[in-house]
């Protein structure tokens, strides 16, 4: 017979308990199998306030005080005044 079975560990499917029995228990997540999951902490949902507020802070101050991040920093120059050189267009023969 296993040591670990003498200890009266489980081993998955080497366990002697039904299987029927048998539940896996985990604790690092929530599983919410046809259940609801449960509802969230006050202080989890003033924390997601705070932190979607503070980002579509920073992103409506930075289009407002620096649009050419958007925009571009530069006029777009018109490519009606490009030369075929330019262009990269050989010279007709």
């Amino acid at each position: 017979m296993n040591i670990a079975l003498k200890l009266g560990f489980s081993m998955g499917c080497l366990s002697r308990r039904s299987p029927a029995l048998t539940f896996i228990q985990r604790g690092s997540h929530v599983v919410s199998y046809r259940n609801a999951p449960p509802a969230h902490s006050m202080a989890t949902k003033i924390g997601a306030v705070t932190v979607g507020g503070a980002m579509w802070w920073w992103v409506i101050w930075h289009l407002w005080h620096e649009p050419d991040h958007i925009t571009g920093e530069f006029d777009y120059p018109n490519p009606k005044q490009w030369s075929n050189s330019e262009l990269g267009i050989p010279k007709d023969s």
